[in-house]
């Protein structure tokens, strides 16, 4: 008996000081891949300044997922804490001393599209795998906006992640922004809108990085451990799309946050999926009818 005691206890020592090597070689890993220089190629846009380009640029602000984590004053906003976890975006106003006060243009397009900072390092919270495929027209309407926003005053960035995360971000299995990329992809060639597949398609990058490249679901990369995972919109294993039998359905789910039998959906962007105009709204539909069958999350 005392004998079966000492080798458990010797086991129990033996994990526990695995589990503090493996905490601590992670932490170190996880630094070194947050501090590591990515170069890209940055191609320059046009920031326009007409009424009609600022107002394209209101509207994606507020329709592709820039005001969940940023505020819809641009003055940064906390858009996870959940006792374990704290992350929050930055102010991108042009206060003095914010993080985006001396950006040029090629820095808007290096971090917007790329999810890489000015200095070379990686964004490690920033859904640029979804603003990669914005035309060039897009991109300059956002941040003309954006370089609207009269200054306010507003916080820093806030990324408090528990041991685990970092860990899996250390060994990859959780990926930052600029690892999600074809970096060497031309920008997104115009379509003309309309309740058409090929602009719900334009449309639908915005749902690349909950849904996956595919469409196709499954567990949503860096989401807390009690999240539910991305429905499939395919018309694969474990479909959502039979439950909206037209573009009606579909697209009143964007608006409440409810399924057509009543119930919630839990973990969507409805912020931003309410403010997506009917056109928008009903080609994405359209592109989600035409989609090949993928099983639930192959990504």
């Amino acid at each position: 008996m005392k004998r079966w005691i000492k080798w458990t206890a010797g086991l129990v020592g033996v994990a526990v000081v695995l589990v503090a090597g493996v905490a601590v070689v992670g932490s170190q890993m996880a630094d070194s891949k947050s501090q590591r220089q990515i170069k890209v190629s940055v191609q320059p846009v046009t920031i326009p300044a007409t009424a009609q380009a600022l107002e394209r640029g209101a509207y994606l602000y507020s329709s592709r997922g820039c005001a969940d984590c940023h505020g819809a004053a641009g003055a940064g906003r906390e858009f996870m804490n959940d006792g374990k976890m704290r992350l929050a975006g930055p102010n991108i106003t042009p206060s003095e001393g914010n993080v985006v006060a001396r950006y040029r243009t090629e820095d808007w397009v290096r971090t917007v599209r790329h999810g890489v900072k000015p200095d070379g390092r990686p964004v490690f919270v920033m859904p640029s795998e979804d603003y990669n495929r914005f035309t060039d027209e897009d991109l300059g309407a956002l941040v003309a906006y954006v370089k609207s926003l009269p200054p306010t005053p507003g916080g820093a960035a806030v990324l408090d992640v528990p041991m685990p995360v970092r860990i899996l971000y250390a060994f990859d299995l959780i990926k930052d922004a600029a690892q999600k990329i074809d970096h060497a992809l031309p920008p997104a060639r115009p379509i003309a809108e309309g309740v058409t597949p090929a602009h719900g398609a334009y449309v639908a990058n915005m749902c690349i990085g909950c849904h996956g490249a595919t469409l196709a679901g499954g567990k949503i990369p860096g989401g807390p451990p009690d999240w539910a995972p991305a429905a499939n919109l395919t018309p694969g294993e474990g479909s959502a799309m039979p439950r909206y039998k037209n573009a009606d359905a579909f697209v009143a789910m964007l608006r409440s946050g409810k399924r057509p039998d009543g119930t919630a959906i839990a973990v969507m962007p409805f912020e931003s999926l309410r403010a997506l105009n009917d056109v928008d709204a009903q080609a994405l539909y359209a592109y989600l009818k035409t989609v090949p069958a993928r099983p639930f999350g192959q990504r």
